[in-house]
């Protein structure tokens, strides 16, 4: 157990009150994982949306018909392949993250987040569009997309398999590991590191607090580096 923070539920709060993207990445950056940040493309649907929480990564792929019983592989005779049992499969604090297609429909929608906020679910991370704009931000669900593209998966994509690991733009992304995305971004923050990543991020956080009072009261930027080591 982390002295600073109980269970995932403690951290998750913890992190919403003191931390923010730019920071825990900053961190990583001097734990040499310097690879952690999705494609700047991906993007909240609206700016205040935070998503934290733990990753069950999705992998989709592109069809040409929305079934085709002649398949050798059976998933192809299946609307959607294993995106419902994707879906159905999301636990509390989880987070829905999906790449593999190309980015010529939506991977994300209203009802998917019906179903996912009911689960319990903290999000959704696409590496390519959502839809139903208007239905998920009443719902406020928090979903990070390329931005809004109506174009369905149903003819066009099919899940292929799901909590396996993923690459997106070259970030690894593994069952389990924490998904946080704000304004600025989404990093990854993987199992193994996660205690110290963020335990320092905190510290880091909260140093820069105090940077930001000694700069506000007239230190200079150089002077307050060399005090603090925070910049």
């Amino acid at each position: 157990m982390n002295k600073l923070w109980a269970d995932d539920a403690e951290l998750f709060r913890i992190c919403r009150e003191e931390l923010f993207t730019a920071v825990v990445g900053d961190i990583m950056d001097k734990l040499k994982l310097r690879r952690q940040f999705l494609p700047p493309q991906i993007q909240p649907l609206r700016q205040d949306m935070i998503v934290l929480g733990r990753a069950m990564p999705v992998l989709e792929a592109d069809v040409f018909e929305e079934a085709h019983p002649g398949s050798a592989n059976p998933l192809l005779s299946k609307s959607f392949g294993l995106m419902l049992e994707a879906l159905d499969d999301l636990k509390t604090n989880e987070v829905y993250i999906c790449t593999g297609a190309s980015p010529t429909y939506a991977l994300w929608g209203e009802l998917m987040s019906t179903r996912a906020a009911k689960l319990g679910a903290a999000g959704a991370v696409v590496n390519g569009y959502s839809r139903d704009t208007t239905g998920i931000l009443a719902m406020n669900f928090p979903t990070f997309s390329y931005g809004r593209y109506a174009q369905d998966q149903a003819p066009r994509g099919k899940v292929i398999d799901f909590r396996v690991p993923l690459e997106i733009g070259g970030v690894r992304v593994e069952n389990g590991d924490i998904v946080f995305g704000d304004i600025d971004g989404v990093c990854i923050v993987p199992r193994a590191a996660e205690a110290e990543v963020f335990a320092k991020a905190l510290e880091k956080a909260r140093g820069e607090k105090l940077v930001k009072k000694a700069i506000e009261s007239g230190m200079s930027a150089r002077a307050a580096f060399d005090k603090f080591g925070i910049m």
